[in-house]
């Protein structure tokens, strides 16, 4: 191995065959390296064998890679290609897409995807309808010679991303950035969409916690050939808890436009920090701020914030705030998750379609297990063995999760729901009889828009409500809202 004694190395695909730069347990120079990505060319095969020429066997420590690219909003386009193929290659070399860019790219970063195909059509939709700010049609017309309309209207076969892409290149900088900003715009909104739904595909997801635990496995199909067989597993996870620090969270205050907030109603701090703007699909930009909380981040309108009951605090107020909820903050949380595993193909079809996502673990005990997560709805509905056992510990958890809706005797029926940018679980169907029994049972109530609307607790006190309430009002069918 070469032995680094200078603090830089520069190496060209010349230098990327048969060298290793790695931080090797027998060097004098056991820093970490830093591997800077520049001019990343077409070759995906090229890119791999120079970034594994610091990443090796036997190191101290695995590199930092970084690919660089300038405010040119275009050049993307040659980072999206490497991004696209070694997604590529690695689902033909690992059968895993996201080992193949080696964490380098996130989602975004593929310009060739479904998702900014989906979202390029917009585009092209906005710019029909006049809504790209600094770019008419005619504009974007003459410029690229791309023509989105004929003379019965938006053409029926628009131009491919490829196309667009490429002639991107020969814009203006400044017209490039209009294009590609409210391109990027509308893909981020597609993508965070299809992660919170569940329904974003990243290939095979390891699972990791402190602890995997199988509670229970039953076999829910038999192959009638093979005798191979598909069991689902009910496992308790624990997972630590990481709370933001206090000094972390004040740190913040460095970033442009942040502020100390607290809830005045929850008595709950956060801290407002400026984050990415989304571009709606009527063409309306929509600014967002990030919440940054003790043990969550959420992202929500800017526009919505006065309408909620965040305000600002001064330092020694958000501090008592932020402390009193660290103090709460267990230091772990288990939960109980479902795992379908074994022989998938003859009952893919029965699985829940809102999710895909294949997942791999290992337990405590030791054994490896690749199966596809399921929601309880889907577990009550597999092994008919009724609703009755659902506890109410997995009742939070699975209203918490966003994709299970409870109905329960005389009508009522449980959910999560967004109110002011933060998630409850709403209860309704209730009748004016019903309302001293439920607010005795410790569910609190708020008017919203002239209505009167009872939420449970989403705290560990939610788990007492929740008993009460099933206790008096059974669960009658559990069902899977969709994605």
């Amino acid at each position: 191995m070469l032995a680094l004694s200078k603090r830089i190395l520069a190496f060209s695909e010349a230098g990327g065959t048969g060298r290793s730069y790695h931080a090797e347990q027998s060097a004098r120079n056991r820093r970490l390296r830093i591997h800077y990505l520049l001019e990343a060319g077409w070759k995906a095969d090229a890119a791999i064998q120079g970034l594994g020429r610091t990443n090796r066997t036997n190191q101290v420590q695995p590199p930092l890679f970084r690919p660089i690219a300038t405010n040119v909003k275009a050049e993307k386009r040659f980072l999206s290609t490497i991004a696209r193929r070694l997604d590529t290659l690695g689902a033909i070399t690992k059968g895993q897409r996201q080992t193949g860019g080696q964490g380098l790219f996130r989602p975004e970063d593929n310009l060739e995807s479904h998702y900014a195909r989906d979202a390029l059509r917009q585009l092209y939709l906005l710019l029909v309808v006049g809504k790209v700010d600094g770019c008419s049609l005619q504009t974007f017309e003459d410029s690229t010679g791309l023509k989105l309309t004929d003379a019965n209207g938006v053409r029926d076969v628009l131009p491919p991303i490829t196309t667009f892409l490429n002639r991107l290149l020969a814009l203006t900088i400044d017209l490039q950035n209009i294009l590609f900003t409210a391109f990027e715009q509308l893909l981020e909104a597609r993508i965070e969409g299809a992660i919170a739904s569940g329904t974003y595909d990243i290939g095979l997801e390891t699972l990791t916690a402190e602890s995997f635990i199988v509670t229970s496995r039953q076999a829910i199909y038999t192959h009638p050939g093979t005798a191979a067989e598909t069991s689902l597993l009910t496992m308790t996870q624990r997972q630590r808890n990481r709370p933001v620090t206090l000094d972390d969270a004040l740190a913040h205050r460095a970033h442009p436009g942040a502020v100390l907030l607290v809830n005045t109603q929850s008595g709950r701090a956060a801290v407002q920090t400026p984050t990415r703007s989304v571009m709606l699909d009527d063409g309306q930009v929509e600014r967002r701020v990030r919440l940054v909380r003790p043990m969550e981040h959420p992202v929500m309108a800017l526009d919505a914030m006065p309408r909620t009951h965040w305000r600002e605090a001064d330092r020694n107020a958000f501090a008592r705030a932020w402390s009193a909820e660290l103090a709460d903050v267990p230091a772990f949380t288990d939960s109980e998750i479902h795992i379908v595993a074994g022989l998938l193909l003859p009952i893919w079809k029965r699985l829940p379609n809102e999710s895909t996502r294949v997942y791999r673990l290992q337990t405590d005990d030791g054994e490896r297990i690749i199966g596809r997560k399921v929601s309880p709805a889907w577990v009550a509905a597999a092994t008919e063995t009724g609703v009755s056992t659902l506890t109410p510990d997995a009742a939070l958890a699975a209203l918490l999760d966003g994709r299970t809706i409870l109905d329960l005797a005389e009508g009522l029926q449980l959910r999560r729901v967004r109110v002011m940018g933060a998630n409850r679980i709403e209860l309704t169907g209730f009748t004016d009889a019903m309302r001293e029994r439920l607010s005795a049972y410790d569910l609190f109530h708020e008017i919203i828009s002239w209505k009167l609307r009872m939420f449970a607790p989403t705290d560990a006190a939610g788990v007492d409500v929740l008993s009460k309430v099933l206790e008096r009002y059974p669960v009658a069918r559990i069902s899977e809202r969709a994605a």
